[in-house]
């Protein structure tokens, strides 16, 4: 079996998280960003009607003490690296196929 280098695999990687606002999920986001930040895209699935609402969830998480290590290693640039970062997706992760109901 090899051995394969978390930080090298998660390098350029675009991650999907569902239900991105539970307790472990934000950790292992929080984790990710802080050792590799050279991860491409983290699509969060949150539970939210509109992807504007989901956004807002988001950024009130980001905005907790979870986030003070990043924050204080990015300094200014922290809100410019989650806007790049980040997209919300607005869905309901309890409903059939996450709510998505047209596959594009």
């Amino acid at each position: 079996m090899e051995f394969v280098n978390p930080l090298q695999f998660l390098k350029d990687k675009t991650i999907l998280i569902t239900d991105a606002t539970g307790f472990l999920r934000k950790v292992f986001v929080e984790k990710i960003m802080r050792i590799q930040p050279n991860v491409k895209i983290f699509y969060l699935l949150v539970r939210a009607t509109e992807a504007k609402s989901a956004m807002k969830r988001i950024i009130d998480e980001v905005e907790k003490d979870l986030f003070n290590v990043l924050r204080d290693k990015l300094g200014v640039n922290f809100k410019f690296f989650i806007s790049k970062k980040v997209v919300a997706v607005a869905r309901d992760v309890f409903e059939v196929n996450l709510g998505v109901k047209d596959s594009n």
